[in-house]
C-alpha cells in the first residue's frame, strides 16, 4: 500500500488542467474498515494535504458522530475522492472532479484493502461512478433508498456548506438517515 500511495502522490496525469498543480490527496491502509469516496479536494485541503480539512469535513464527521482522531485513523477510514487533487473554480462552486483518477487508481487501491466493510458514497458523482445503473434518478432518490445499497455502499449527499439549500429542503436525511448512518459505523468501529 506504501509504495501504491507513494506513486499516486507522483502522479501528474491531469496535470495541465489542474489551476494549482497536482497534488493528490488520498489517504488508506490494508486494515482500512470504512472507505469514504468524494469528489474532491477544495483549496483548503490543497493546501494543508489533509483531506476534509475544512467546514465540509467537520459537518461529515458530524454526520458519523466520530472524533477527528477516529476519522483520521488510516486503520478506520481510507480516503479516496473522485479526482484526488483540486480541479478549479466553476460558476456556483469547484469544478467537477477529474474524470482521469478513480479509473485509472481506484481499483489499484481498493485491491490492496481486503478488510473493508463499507464503502460512504459522497455526491453524485461518487454514487453514479460506483452504483451505476443501481443509482437512482436524482441523488434525492439514491440517498433516500440508501438500504437498497447496504450491507456495501451508503450514499449521502455532499456535507458542504454550498448544499445547505438541499439539506434544509430535505430535513428527514438528518433526522432519520444520518442515526442509521452513525450506527452502521460505530458497529463497524468498535
Amino acid at each position: 500500500m506504501k509504495k501504491l500511495l507513494d506513486k499516486i502522490s507522483q502522479c501528474t496525469i491531469c496535470k495541465a488542467h489542474l489551476p494549482l498543480g497536482p497534488r493528490p490527496v488520498v489517504t488508506a491502509h490494508a486494515d482500512s474498515k470504512i472507505i469514504i469516496i468524494g469528489q474532491a479536494p477544495g483549496t483548503k485541503v490543497h493546501n494543508s494535504g489533509t483531506p476534509w480539512d475544512d467546514q465540509s469535513g467537520k459537518k461529515l464527521r458530524q454526520w458519523l458522530d466520530v472524533s477527528d482522531a477516529d476519522f483520521y485513523d488510516t486503520k478506520n477510514f481510507a480516503i479516496m475522492p473522485m479526482g484526488f487533487c483540486y480541479p478549479g473554480k466553476g460558476k456556483t462552486g469547484d469544478l467537477p472532479p477529474r474524470k482521469e483518477c478513480a479509473p485509472e487508481w481506484h481499483d489499484a487501491v481498493l485491491k490492496h484493502m481486503p478488510k473493508v466493510e463499507l464503502v460512504i458514497l459522497i455526491g453524485a458523482y461518487a454514487q453514479k461512478y460506483y452504483l451505476k445503473d443501481e443509482a437512482k434518478r436524482t441523488l434525492t432518490e439514491t440517498v433516500g433508498d440508501y438500504k437498497a445499497y447496504l450491507p456495501k455502499y451508503f450514499p449521502v449527499p455532499h456535507p458542504s456548506p454550498t448544499n445547505r439549500f438541499w439539506r434544509s429542503k430535505n430535513p428527514w436525511f438528518e433526522l432519520t438517515i444520518v442515526p442509521e448512518l452513525q450506527k452502521v459505523v460505530k458497529q463497524i468501529l468498535k
